[in-house]
């Protein structure tokens, strides 16, 4: 096969010829089949009647297609179906069937009730990979509550470490947990069917944002507590320190941080401070981590004195992390992101000019690719259930009208 066949052969992704179904809402699940559509996967996106909630959030130019929907659903089909009507129903157990992966966000009652349990669908489906994104793993006396990415931040830790810092719980101003259990959710997919693929069968995945968010607040948090009895309290200094902050400088604000031993030689040398380099605060890692206060309060005080420019150079120049702050707004500007193609503005068939957001991970042989924009509502209702089997009676019962607009998605 030569270079060019092959480019064109793995052009799907690394996940081309799985197909994920996915009845995920909001921000979490779809950010998981987001990913995993971004690899190559076949995700069909499953929706009620008047679509996932989040298609609500405007502005937009048409309903339900506001920009993180432009986003969020690119590279999916989009499939409306009323799972109340038994035909449709019957639809989705069709579409189970054929299918590599399963993700919904229901909770365990609401999941049995609706046949979509591990239960009933691996009877379906024995090989399939059903993975029940939650808010709370079903085995607590959480596993019933509903969740959003707020009361995670709540109870995970996150809000109260803000108020560690800055004397009031706050929330992170990102649906921070709502991402990573959606990574976590893509990851754990890709578990099972590598363990399926070599010669094991279709299981249950249960992925909790509560349990996935306290794993990850603890990987550097737990420190002394992880200790039985515990060796200190839990917390890494270093982060809880007030001071640790973006600096002002002359003409802005950055983020300037010497970590390593010669990083911090380097910085005292050049602030006129090369004494400091042996000051026993101040001389090793663990010296630094115990006055860590004051280290910042001295870095902090020098910010002042010169330009961002002037301290991103020195710092260049000394392998010294620095960066200036950047707006959200202003990121699409920055060098690295336009040389890398990062957010290119693409054109969607309905919606105009919009900036996209690739996906950021690079293989060299299945590289990522924009196979379809992001679906209206019951798109492609027509043709993914014609795959499925079902006739074109059923399928003219069961398409929405908008289905057959003239519109399309697809890249090309």
């Amino acid at each position: 096969m030569t270079d060019a066949s092959r480019a064109t052969a793995s052009s799907g992704g690394p996940l081309q010829g799985i197909r994920v179904i996915d009845l995920t809402t909001v921000i979490m699940g779809p950010y998981a089949t987001h990913i995993l559509g971004d690899m190559g996967a076949d995700v069909v996106k499953v929706e009620a009647p008047g679509g996932d909630s989040f298609r609500r959030y405007g502005p937009m130019h048409h309903d339900g297609m506001g920009g993180s929907v432009l986003n969020l659903h690119r590279n999916k089909r989009g499939v409306q179906l009323d799972l109340k009507n038994p035909l449709a129903r019957r639809a989705l157990d069709s579409l189970i069937a054929g299918a590599d992966v399963l993700v919904h966000n229901l909770r365990p009652k609401a999941a049995a009730r609706l046949g979509l349990d591990w239960a009933q669908v691996q009877n379906i489906n024995p090989r399939l990979v059903l993975c029940a994104a939650r808010g709370f793993g079903e085995g607590g006396p959480y596993g019933h509550k509903a969740a959003y990415d707020d009361l995670i931040q709540a109870s995970s830790g996150l809000a109260a470490l803000y108020g560690q810092v800055h004397g009031t719980p706050r929330y992170v101003p990102s649906a921070i947990c709502d991402k990573i259990a959606g990574q976590a959710i893509a990851y754990a997919v890709l578990g099972a069917l590598v363990w399926r693929e070599r010669g094991g069968m279709g299981q249950e995945v249960e992925v909790p944002m509560f349990e996935t968010s306290v794993e990850f607040m603890l990987a550097e948090h737990i420190g002394p507590g992880a200790f039985v009895p515990p060796l200190g309290p839990v917390g890494f200094p270093r982060q809880l320190s007030a001071l640790r902050k973006p600096y002002q400088t002359l003409d802005g604000w950055a983020c300037i941080l010497p970590y390593s031993d010669r990083n911090w030689t380097d910085f005292f040398a050049f602030v006129g401070e090369s004494d400091l380099a042996q000051d026993p605060r101040f001389n090793s890692l663990e010296a630094r981590l115990a006055n860590v206060d004051a280290l910042y309060a001295m870095l902090e005080g020098h910010a002042l004195q010169r330009s961002t420019a002037e301290w991103e150079s020195f710092c260049d120049a000394a392998s010294i992390p620095c960066m200036g702050v950047v707006a959200l707004e202003d990121v699409k500007d920055d060098p690295h992101v336009i040389a890398v193609g990062l957010m290119p503005v693409l054109e969607h068939p309905s919606e105009g000019a919009y900036t996209s957001v690739r996906s950021p991970i690079r293989y060299s042989a299945t590289p990522y690719a924009l196979r379809r924009h992001a679906p209206r509502v019951g798109e492609h209702t027509a043709e993914v259930l014609r795959e499925a089997g079902l006739s074109e009676e059923d399928i003219s019962l069961l398409e929405p009208s908008m289905a057959g607009s003239g519109h399309h998605s697809d890249v090309g």
